[in-house]
């Protein structure tokens, strides 16, 4: 009999859970959701997040309040997301260094593999290798053929330690077999500049900010590190098709909120992205700015939690490899 008892209650306990999260997700949202950007303003990612927010609210309901936390290579912004309440008002808009990188890099104060919810895949952007003007190669077969005679002497910039610019250029000197230097900068526009002023030899970094001056000239560029090649740049051949099938990465954004948030309400959020993606003005604008947009099997909850496991099983090994650390 008490048994019996027992188990009754427990039903009746689930269905009156799941009448309950209907409910919550049926009136979510019911304020304001703010975005945490963990990096400035006027940044890649809080460009993105400006031009997804506009569109999500008209089908939320409520406007998406955008707020900039930078610090400790967006740890903090995610940290902040990681302690806030579970209910969808909150969430984190990051990127593959802030919700794969940092995890082997930064001592964090949050598990990136379950303090999180994945919301939805964001559109991402493949990376270009670029050299100085002056460098004597043309492709990459070349290039790393002088490398591999040179590379002590081969000074690669990075917009910063543990940025995927690094990384990739860590893993760049794991084909080459060799030691290159590393220049570190605060960001990607001293880095750029020193590349175009011939002071660096090799610069890694996103197709919106190569291209225009690989157009005028004014640098090389050996290879896109992906499988396909950009409609902007036709003629730049991948690292695939120089037969590098693991020479490649791509900078994908996502949507996560704190871990335990209903999953009506990430459905409902989820759904949102979605609605933005099928804006032909959102559309234009995103491959404006050089980016791939989502195919709709790949805008799941479920795919971006694919993703970030792994990349986090691809890059954590690599990155503790070649000890890489917080400056």
């Amino acid at each position: 009999m008490q048994a019996r008892r027992t188990l009754l209650a427990t039903m009746i306990l689930g269905v009156v859970t799941g009448l309950a999260g209907g409910a919550v997700a049926q009136d979510f949202p019911t304020r304001p959701i703010t975005v945490v950007v963990p990096a400035p303003v006027g940044g890649p990612l809080d460009v993105l997040a400006r031009a997804m927010s506009e569109r999500m609210r008209r089908s939320l309901g409520q406007p998406l309040v955008i707020e900039n936390v930078g610090g400790a290579g967006g740890t903090v912004g995610v940290g902040r997301v990681a302690r806030a309440l579970p209910d969808g008002h909150t969430l984190s808009l990051g990127y593959l260094g802030t919700h794969v990188l940092n995890g082997a890099i930064y001592p964090l104060q949050y598990d990136l593999r379950s303090d999180f919810e994945p919301v939805a895949m964001l559109p991402s952007t493949p990376l270009l290798l670029a050299g100085r003007r002056a460098l004597p190669a043309n492709d990459l077969k070349e290039l790393l053929a002088w490398l591999k005679g040179n590379s002590q002497k081969t000074n690669v910039a990075t917009p910063g330690v543990g940025s995927p610019s690094h990384v990739m250029a860590v893993y760049l000197q794991k084909i080459v077999g060799a030691p290159l230097q590393f220049v570190h900068y605060r960001g990607g526009g001293p880095a750029l500049q020193d590349l175009v002023a011939g002071h660096v030899d090799l610069f890694v970094n996103q197709p919106s900010i190569l291209l225009p001056h690989f157009r005028e000239g004014k640098i090389k560029v050996f290879a896109l590190l992906g499988g396909q090649r950009l409609p902007q740049a036709s003629h730049v051949p991948t690292s695939v098709e120089e037969g590098l099938a693991d020479f490649q990465m791509s900078v994908w954004h996502g949507i996560w909120a704190p871990k335990g948030t209903p999953r009506d309400v990430v459905h409902k959020l989820n759904a949102a992205v979605r609605d933005a993606f099928n804006d032909a003005e959102v559309r234009t604008r995103l491959t404006g700015l050089g980016y791939d947009i989502p195919t709709p099997e790949h805008r799941t909850a479920h795919a971006l939690a694919t993703l970030q496991k792994a990349e986090i099983e691809k890059w954590w090994p690599i990155i503790k490899a070649a000890n890489i650390k917080p400056e």
